[in-house]
């Protein structure tokens, strides 16, 4: 009998947040920041779109290049939401 080592299957593109004390995030695997104030920042990744919520949010690095963004301030909730379906805009999200 022939021994198959099964992985999971590794997505396009790696994802991973790191957060910090509540103060500092780090987030890989952003393909777009759909929107962001000092409140809330909306990117999709390579997992979904994330929301992030809290206050004196500000965005200290982004490179789409990369895939990386960095955000400072107090970090009250990361919300995955899921892509598929019908959404409505950025308010409707961001109150759901």
């Amino acid at each position: 009998m022939q021994y198959e080592e099964r992985r999971p299957r590794q997505e396009a593109a790696d994802h991973h947040v790191i957060l910090e004390g509540r103060s500092s995030l780090s987030v890989s695997g952003v393909e777009e920041v759909e929107s962001f104030d000092e409140n809330a920042v909306v990117m999709r990744t390579a997992q979904g779109t994330l929301v992030v919520r809290g206050e004196d949010l500000h965005i200290e690095k982004l490179s789409l290049d990369g895939g990386d963004l960095r955000v400072e301030g107090m970090v009250d909730s990361l919300t995955y939401e899921d892509d598929g379906g019908a959404r409505g805009g950025f308010l409707a999200r961001l109150f759901h």
